[in-house]
């Protein structure tokens, strides 16, 4: 729903995802913990700490570089939502009830609250955002159907099929020795890694000001934070795209900070392109040798590297420019199917002509020689029978013959042969042979 190449139209119809992470990318979507998705196992097994899943996780992928090494040597990107805590813990118990307070007190006449997934949106008592997005209502049906099960080779021992969220994995995942990712995240990005950390303006549940918190609070690198130097932190750059303000650039010591405007939980969701960008932008792709329409992204004013499109534009002016151009080959398409049947038609008639006129040649050439005979026979069939059998259209015959044809039993006529035709030489006309009695 958010970067792969496909959304849902409805329950049974795809549509292509204008802002697919696919292009300069391979993703890899894994369902876990074990009990989520497509993923089962028995009710017993389910996972309560992260370094079992993180365990899990390692299987997987040495499985899966086993089944597929040609992908072992690519560079690796991997997405996941942020779990944040400190010294001080806070149990997961204690933050829902903290949530839950908070979205009572938005309550309306209609007895509906904020979407704690995107404030901009309110939903029913006690959802509040559950029913979100809209999309997933077919979702479910869509991943639950006979033939996609078995398009996507899923294990049939799934029996409950595939789920969104599980409430018996949640109850039983509540880390309680794990360390949290405020730990993890210093070491991996002095370890030469580099780190994107996004967050939409309109997320209550995972809310930027708690991941802006997290990184100014954060030490790796000689510093704190996002500092430059002791005390001196780097600049927070305006992003526009296509002329419209997107959202906060910052960077510093491999990890980098964007805060997007007018997204929710689902940024990739609400904001398909300018995220798009943004993960092209990472992986420094740089489209100026492919080739294509680039997106109009900003910083501070400053164009920046192509970025983007390739196959699929990237920005609404293109996209335009590329129906346009397809509207345009449609038709010429149109108009040389035209030429090419009315080319067809002549040729056609031309051909049909051409043996309507050899048709009616030969018949004038080859008229029969029609003598009565008193005997009952004419000249032609004496003829006839004198060749064997053989047909006078076939012109196998000396044409020096037809001036000596008589009949034995009578005197000699006057008779002509049939007309030649309008090729013959003119001097024939006036050669014509004519038999008088002797």
């Amino acid at each position: 729903m958010e970067v792969g190449p496909y959304r849902l139209k409805d329950n049974l119809t795809l549509e292509y995802n204008e802002g697919s992470w696919d292009e300069f990318a391979n993703l890899l979507f894994v369902d876990q913990p074990v009990g989520t998705g497509f993923s089962y196992v028995n009710t017993d097994s389910y996972l309560h700490e992260l370094d079992e899943m993180s365990a899990h996780f390692i299987i997987f992928l040495d499985k899966f570089f086993e089944l597929f090494p040609e992908y072992e040597g690519d560079d690796s990107v991997c997405q996941s939502k942020l779990e944040t805590g400190g010294k001080d813990r806070i149990h997961i118990g204690d933050c829902e009830t903290v949530l839950q307070e908070l979205l009572s007190k938005t309550l309306d006449s209609d007895n509906k609250c904020y979407n704690m997934y995107d404030i901009r949106l309110r939903d029913t008592v006690p959802s509040c955002g559950m029913n979100w997005p809209q999309d997933l209502k077919d979702v479910k049906p869509y991943l639950r159907r006979a033939g996609v099960v078995k398009a996507l080779n899923i294990n049939p021992e799934k029996k409950s099929g595939w789920e969104e969220c599980s409430g018996a994995v949640s109850s039983s995942f509540l880390p309680q020795k794990s360390v949290p990712a405020v730990q993890l995240l210093p070491s991996l990005l002095e370890s030469g890694i580099s780190v994107l950390l996004f967050s939409g303006d309109k997320d209550l549940i995972c809310n930027h000001v708690g991941t802006e918190q997290l990184i100014n609070n954060m030490k790796w690198g000689g510093g704190v934070g996002f500092e430059t130097s002791p005390g001196v932190w780097a600049p927070r750059h305006d992003w526009t795209f296509e002329g419209e303000p997107a959202g906060i650039y910052q960077h510093a010591r491999n990890l980098t900070y964007v805060l997007l405007y007018n997204s929710s939980h689902m940024a990739p969701y609400d904001l398909p392109r300018q995220t798009r960008d943004m993960l092209d932008r990472f992986m420094k792709v740089d489209i100026a040798s492919i080739g294509g329409s680039p997106a109009d992204s900003r910083i501070d004013g400053e164009k920046l590297p192509q970025t983007s499109v390739g196959g699929h534009p990237n920005s609404t002016a293109a996209e335009e420019q590329e129906k346009e151009r397809m509207k345009q080959a449609e038709w010429k398409a149109y108009a040389k199917s035209g030429e090419a049947v009315l080319v067809v038609v002549i040729i056609g008639v031309s051909v049909w002509g051409f043996f309507i006129w050899r048709s009616r040649q030969r018949h004038r050439r080859y008229q029969g020689l029609y003598h009565e005979d008193v005997s009952g026979a004419s000249v032609l069939e004496r003829f006839h029978n004198k060749r064997s059998g053989q047909d006078v259209e076939a012109g196998d015959f000396d044409e020096s013959e037809l001036d000596d044809l008589h009949s034995p039993d009578m005197a000699r006529e006057h008779y002509t042969v049939g007309e030649d035709s309008d090729e013959d030489d003119v001097n024939r006309q006036h050669q014509r042979t004519t038999i008088n009695p002797s």
